[in-house]
């Protein structure tokens, strides 16, 4: 690699904001942007004028819904950075980004510390092995209490938190930062936004405060290094540096976590993360590099870092922006460029990408190309989806692809007449584009249109994009639950079919048996005989007449999970075709589930309630009304915090019940667990 690159590649961050819902996500990014010069006047999400929440929706609502990217330059070096949704219903978008991002900033509120949210995504991390460093936000409200959120961090997250930055005073008496390396005051001017900030010596009571601090930060990192030991249990002074170096190391391989703390929205304390990010988040070269599969020989490697190196891209998010369609891709090896031919190696087709950008939330600007650690967004690509890996032709590197989720509620849309019924259709295929949690089913005997999702804002946020953008304005049908099936018991059939269809008979034969799996492990197709004397053509036919059997199963027509299919037997005559095989297998399965105790599995829904003292009582009443199950009660900051299990067809609505039993003085979260019974 070329020193050019290297450089380059050193001097490059991608990260991502992570946090719950209305722990500052959002207006960090807003500081960040204002710091960095990359805006000149900085919005507000109260007022819906923040720079990367630029959706309608969003501004209306003060929440992300689609995770934005920009980049902007600190330090001679470069971020990328996306700024990610907090509320439940938008997990995929947190998913979708960690998947692709090398470090990650959580943020977390001074009042609520690890809130519901925020674990999810940080477990979400953690399963990507993302490094991270972390803000206490909100130093400046009320019931601020950092040493809780530290606490929380350990109890909840398993994490080693690493206090760099404290605060002096909390709340309303928050009146600065102290460098715990330093030993210095930070001091942030409110003339100047906090763009202006000072550092000076720390004395007195601050200093014993910061020094307190500083003696923790030491041990963890002497356990750690052992030169770092020995300076130590000298007592000799250790350089800042190298304390600096194995605090990153230890952040790289997930041992601890740096914390800062300050007020985003108070300008107090943005510029110590930016710092932060250099000093200990990766650049794309620390990272392991991807292990690919080169499709035409299934053998993985692992892709080599570098514009040098031959292309290899994932298309991790798709868009329309003024009716085109916009790719998001991260570049992980080589350098793509506008113009060139590359190929689609998920789909097996040619794309041609016109035009790349680098974007900055609604806006873009041009680049002729993208190298490796980069991400952009590239216009004119015309198959690519969520998930698509972009390579070569001579090197069709295959990298993992990104899961879905399970939708677990729908509703019912009928347009107003004809025309407007193919429009909403035309539509609707847009939106499955750019949402992989969505989806959208027509029924061939009603024309009834349904569409599904991971919640109610979810699908309110469709319908509200459905009526401001595209100008459709279908009539709604009430929410419904979706629900899956699955067995609890064996059952065993064999179906044979024989008949015409068109002028040609087609013949199959398929004998199966049918056995529950654990909850949530999937189905599994198998042969139980041998198959090396069957034509591979009838074998596939018969398995896939099994694999979309499954999609519809025999009580009310639900996917079904967790089954395991063995098909035992096949037969053949003169007739034999494809056809006949696929038909004769899908029935041969749906006799089978019908005879092994076939049952309605619906979602399961985890909901935490923070309550006052007082209202516990109302709270854990409506539970017990909606048929859940309390399953855990515990204090956090200075409220009760009541935790159940809850089928999700009992809480429509429960939100304004919830806010009418308590005085609107209850917080709620709620996110989908498991298809299950709950019993």
């Amino acid at each position: 690699m070329s020193k050019g690159a290297t450089s380059y590649l050193n001097s490059l961050r991608n990260i991502g904001i992570i946090a719950h819902i209305d722990a500052g996500k959002t207006t960090l990014t807003e500081r960040i942007l204002y710091y960095t010069d990359k805006i000149y006047r900085m919005g507000e999400v109260h007022e819906g004028t923040a720079t990367m929440d630029f959706m309608p929706e969003e501004q209306e609502r003060g929440i992300t819904i689609a995770s934005a990217c920009t980049s902007c330059e600190w330090d001679d070096g470069v971020i990328n950075i996306i700024d990610t949704p907090g509320h439940v219903d938008f997990t995929i978008e947190v998913e979708r980004s960690l998947r692709v991002l090398d470090g990650a900033v959580g943020v977390f509120c001074a009042v609520g510390g690890v809130e519901p949210q925020s674990e999810t995504v940080w477990r979400q991390s953690e399963k990507f092995n993302v490094p991270k460093i972390a803000l206490i936000n909100k130093m400046d409200r009320l019931g601020a209490d950092f040493k809780a959120v530290l606490k929380s961090m350990r109890e909840r997250l398993n994490a080693t938190p690493v206090m760099l930055v404290v605060p002096l005073g909390e709340g309303d008496e928050f009146y600065a930062l102290a460098d715990v390396l330093t030993l210095e005051r930070l001091d942030f001017d409110q003339e100047s936004e906090g763009r202006e900030y000072t550092r000076t010596p720390l004395a007195g009571d601050e200093l014993a405060f910061a020094e307190e601090w500083r003696e923790k930060v030491l041990e963890i990192v002497a356990d750690r290094d052992d030169e770092i030991m020995e300076l130590y249990l000298a007592g000799e002074e250790i350089p800042i540096d190298q304390i600096k170096e194995c605090i990153r190391k230890a952040t790289l391989d997930l041992s601890i976590t740096p914390v800062f703390c300050g007020s985003a929205l108070k300008n107090v304390g943005v510029q110590c993360v930016l710092d932060g990010v250099f000093d200990y988040l990766p650049n794309p070269l620390n990272v392991p590099a991807p292990n690919v599969i080169r499709k035409n020989t299934s053998e993985a490697e692992e892709l080599v870092v570098s514009p040098e190196s031959p292309l290899g891209a994932l298309a991790f998010k798709v868009y329309m922006d003024d009716g085109r369609k916009m790719v998001l891709a991260r570049v992980y090896s080589g350098t793509l460029r506008s113009g060139d031919s590359v190929q689609n190696i998920t789909q097996g087709k040619k794309e041609k990408p016109a035009r790349l950008y680098r974007l900055h939330a609604s806006h873009r600007e041009q680049v002729d190309e993208a190298r490796a650690g980069e991400i952009v967004a590239l216009a004119g690509m015309k198959f690519a989806k969520t998930g698509d890996s972009l390579a070569t032709e001579a090197n069709p590197y295959l990298l993992e692809n990104i899961t879905g989720y399970r939708p677990v509620i729908s509703r019912a849309l009928e347009p107003a007449n004809s025309e407007e019924a193919d429009k909403l259709d035309e539509v609707l295929e847009k939106l499955l584009l750019e949402d992989p949690t969505l989806q959208y089913e027509q029924n061939p005997e009603t024309g009834q249109r349904v569409i599904s999702g991971m919640g109610e804002l979810h699908l309110e946020v469709v319908v509200d994009r459905l009526r401001r953008e595209y100008h459709v304005a279908p009539r709604v049908g009430n929410p419904q639950v979706v629900y899956q099936e699955t067995i609890t018991g064996i059952g065993s059939a064999f179906e044979e079919f024989d008949r015409e269809l068109g002028d040609k008979r087609h013949y199959g034969y398929a004998s199966l048996t049918v056995s529950p799996r654990e909850r949530d492990s999937g189905n599994v197709v198998r042969f139980g005989f041998d198959t090396s004397q069957w034509p591979e053509a009838w074998l596939e036919a018969v398995e896939q007449g099994v694999k979309d059997g499954l999609q519809c199963g025999v009580i009310k027509g639900y996917p079904v999970q967790d089954v395991e299919v063995v098909i035992t037997d096949i037969k053949r005559n003169e007739h034999s075709s494809e056809p006949g095989y696929r038909m004769a297998a899908g029935m041969a399965l749906k006799a089978a589930l019908g005879s092994a105790a076939p049952e309605l599995l619906e979602p399961i829904m985890d909901v935490e309630i923070s309550v006052p003292d007082e209202n516990v009582g109302d709270a854990i009443s409506l539970l017990g009304a909606k048929g859940a199950k309390v399953e855990n009660l515990f204090d956090r900051a200075g409220l009760k915090m009541v935790q159940a299990l809850a089928p999700m067809c009992s809480l429509f609505g429960f939100s304004t019940d919830l806010r009418s039993a308590t005085q609107g003085r209850a917080g709620l979260v709620i996110q989908f667990l498991r298809f299950d019974t709950l019993s």
